[in-house]
């Protein structure tokens, strides 16, 4: 069986109709993005379904135990765009259909490294689950700059029955092309600052989020993928594993089918402080049966490169210490 180092090449077998669930939740935030303004517009992308299944299985997996940083192992860097994630943080999630769990997943920033002169985060996602003899085993790496926060590289390799799958991209925002590594495939980019669906999520967390506002994101590599709307609900309160977390409410809408398209319903709770932690996300989807849900089940703090987010984010964990915080 091959590593995770080395391609796996692309197998040409049918995706199975079944929809794993703890893979579906994924795509609750596997959209692309980019904001361009603060009110919304509805534009009509058409994305093809098999952008749709294959960023399914974006956000969560069981990884090795995480690599516990301290602060004096990651310098701060003035030139970094304001972020409140950094290397070392690592979250884990549950996922569940219904009333039943089916998988785990884990998103984490682990560490910088330079790509073509570049200084970017390389943060990894991945997911292990089953849903009956259904199992999936998927990992997800993508190398985006710390001071523009573009993707400059992004490799998904997917392991799951009857279907294995080994894509890697770079992308060259001189020539606004991006070509794949593990075959002869290229294309135009849909961005400058070209984003894939991993580092979205990132992306997504820098935002201001104010309630009541709604933000035009047109970031994807692909163009066929923008734009993405994210309308920012309300807050809310959520709790999970037993902590309480004040949360904003966020819905992103896509103009195809799935679980953020027409008829569907779907919300993401992001914590309501320095952080933007995505704590819970629940997906309707029409005809299927029971909702999908996301829970986060720990978290282990990063340290921001900027400077301001670093200090933001030491206040924010000194006052969650603090056993008279509210918070």
């Amino acid at each position: 069986m091959s590593t995770r180092d080395e391609p796996r090449g692309f197998t040409p077998v049918r995706r199975p109709v079944r929809i794993l669930a703890a893979v579906a939740l994924a795509a609750l935030f596997a959209a692309p993005f980019g904001v361009e303004g603060q009110n919304g517009t509805n534009g009509e992308p058409a994305r093809d379904r098999d952008f749709i299944v294959d960023s399914l299985r974006t956000v969560f997996p069981p990884a090795d135990v995480p690599v516990t940083l301290t602060a004096d192992d990651v310098p701060e860097d003035r030139f970094a765009a304001r972020a409140p994630f950094g290397p070392g943080e690592h979250l884990v999630y549950k996922v569940k259909v219904g009333i039943f769990g089916v998988g785990e997943g884990f998103m984490a920033v682990v560490g910088t490294d330079e790509h073509e002169g570049n200084p970017v985060y390389r943060v990894e996602m991945g997911i292990q689950g089953s849903l009956g003899p259904a199992k999936v085993d998927d990992l997800y790496q993508t190398w985006f700059d710390v001071s523009t926060l573009q993707t400059w590289r992004y490799v998904r390799d997917i392991d799951e029955i009857g279907y294995q799958s080994y894509r890697h991209w770079e992308f060259f925002p001189d020539r606004m092309r991006w070509e794949r590594q593990d075959n002869d495939e290229a294309g135009d980019l849909g961005s400058a600052l070209p984003l894939d669906e991993i580092a979205f999520i990132y992306y997504l967390r820098t935002l201001p989020l104010e309630v009541g506002k709604s933000y035009t994101l047109s970031r994807y590599f692909q163009e066929d993928g923008n734009p993405v709307t994210i309308k920012v609900l309300r807050k809310d309160q959520r709790e999970t594993e037993g902590v309480h977390y004040n949360t904003i409410v966020i819905s992103p809408e896509i103009q195809t089918d799935g679980l953020f398209g027409k008829g569907g319903k779907a919300e993401i709770h992001v914590t309501d402080d320095e952080r933007r932690i995505p704590v819970y996300v629940k997906s309707d989807i029409p005809g299927f049966p029971g909702s999908l849900t996301l829970h986060l089940r720990s978290i282990q703090d990063g340290y921001p490169l900027h400077p301001q987010s670093r200090a933001e984010a030491m206040e924010g964990r000194a006052l969650r210490a603090d056993p008279t915080n509210q918070r």
